[in-house]
């Protein structure tokens, strides 16, 4: 059967009634699972499946309403303070499943559900109680892992009790979604799950959301280029980013082509670290920090550079990819996680390896210098994302993972009840040392 084929398949398949759960979904987004749990559930909804996603509340929207074909449930804050003002985000996340799973059973009040959707560890809790309170299969996306984002370590208890936690999702949940091969490698790895229970389904992304107006990106290059071209970076700022390897490649870059400017789109607790840095080699006139920006502003200078650059070492998937791609960016991307998956080095992009500013900047550099080669990769990448990664597809092969697990569950719950009786509960056992030392250049040939 050819992959159109399995698609139609799956789209004819009988409709679902899913119950989502996420810590984060609009007007709440923090960073990429807020949009991601957003696109997809309005996806679903559009092919026909019933959805209710539970989420927190946020001062100012409704505690419940219908948008978008989605039923949103919307748990709000218990009144007690002292777990809230520590800070802890263990205990922030226990406070917060207590009202997001009643906010939950709620909901299920009012409806049947053939499956629960779970995304990340902090909604973890709650779809346990749901799982065997309603006696309906459960689905966990795993984006990211917390080892996966130290780079192997959990350094501190806290870092070594959200992956217990993790652990647990992933022991409790029929099939478990990721994102990439490698992030299947991960997890197989780090939680102890087989990959037969993973399906690999890529994270979608809406590219006409992505195409800015001439005259948007007209004035995003006034505002930032300069008399040479303009390169853009664009996500949270956080170490495993590497955007330090970006700014240690601008005085070689800038060097090569005088006139360059950098902009840095986003922000998070690194900055201050970065501007420093930026300041320790004198490149005040040269990168601009331009913080946190939104959809509706973010596309525009995406567009207006001549090479967006994601300089990850960490990342299992590397969403940013696709919307500077849609956008129409010629892209350089570390080879690292998911984003080795997505650019195919010299035809959707350039690669380099992580956390090497001098590889970064020659592959930069041969975007910079043959403008014709990078306008030929970028159209490339464009065509690229709507063939592979339209939310259309992305919802249909979600649906195939309820399919599976619905018709799994039965087998899956029968095995686990009879271990528990064997053995008792397992428990997560969390070894000392890098969990992942030793096996990411193995990851790296893998994938």
């Amino acid at each position: 059967m050819s992959p159109n084929a399995d698609i139609i398949e799956m789209r004819t398949a009988r409709p679902q009634r899913v119950l989502m759960l996420s810590w984060e979904y609009p007007p709440v987004v923090v960073g990429g699972l807020g949009r991601h749990v957003h696109a997809l559930s309005i996806a679903l909804a559009n092919a026909g499946h019933e959805v209710t996603v539970v989420t927190r509340h946020v001062a100012g929207a409704p505690l419940e309403e219908y948008a978008d074909g989605v039923r949103i449930v919307r748990a709000p804050e218990d009144p007690p303070v002292f777990p809230l003002a520590t800070p802890s985000l263990l205990a922030w996340t226990m406070a917060f499943n207590h009202t997001l799973t009643r906010a939950a059973l709620r909901a299920a009040e009012s409806g049947e559900y053939d499956v629960i959707h779970a995304h990340d560890w902090l909604v973890t809790h709650t779809a346990v109680t749901l799982k065997e309170h309603l006696d309906v299969p459960l689905v966990a996306t795993i984006h990211a892992t917390e080892a996966g984002r130290h780079q192997g370590w959990l350094p501190e208890e806290m870092n070594k009790a959200i992956h217990t936690v993790e652990w647990w999702l992933a022991q409790e949940a029929v099939r478990v979604i990721v994102c990439s091969e490698y992030m299947r490698w991960e997890v197989n790895r780090l939680l102890d799950l087989p990959a037969a229970r993973m399906d690999v389904v890529p994270n979608g992304v809406d590219d006409t959301m992505w195409r800015a107006q001439p005259r948007a990106v007209a004035a995003a290059r006034s505002k930032f280029a300069g008399d040479g071209p303009l390169i853009g970076f664009a996500g949270r700022l956080v170490y495993e980013k590497g955007v330090q390897h970006l700014v240690n490649a601008v005085p070689k870059l800038k060097h090569r082509h005088p006139g360059l400017k950098v902009v840095i789109a986003g922000d998070g607790p690194y900055r201050p670290e970065l501007q420093e840095e930026a300041a320790r080699l004198n490149l005040h006139d040269t990168v601009t920090f331009a913080g946190f920006m939104n959809e509706k502003q973010l596309p525009a200078v995406l567009a207006a550079t001549d090479a967006t650059v994601i300089p990850s070492l960490y990342e299992p998937f590397g969403m940013i990819a696709l919307e500077a791609a849609s956008a129409g960016a010629p892209i350089a991307v570390s080879s690292t996680g998911g984003l080795a998956e997505i650019v195919e080095p010299g035809v959707t992009g350039v690669t380099f390896p992580h956390s090497n500013p001098d590889a970064l900047a020659d592959a930069v550099d041969s975007l910079l210098a043959d403008e014709v080669f990078a306008r030929r990769v970028a159209r490339q990448a464009r065509s690229m994302v709507t063939e592979r990664y339209g939310w259309g597809t992305i919802a249909a092969r979600t649906a195939a993972a309820y399919g599976s697990a619905i018709r799994e569950a039965p087998a899956f719950n029968t095995k686990q009840a009879e271990a528990q009786l064997a053995a008792g509960r397992p428990k997560a056992v969390v070894p000392e040392g890098n969990l992942l030392h030793g096996l990411m250049n193995a990851a790296s040939s893998a994938v």
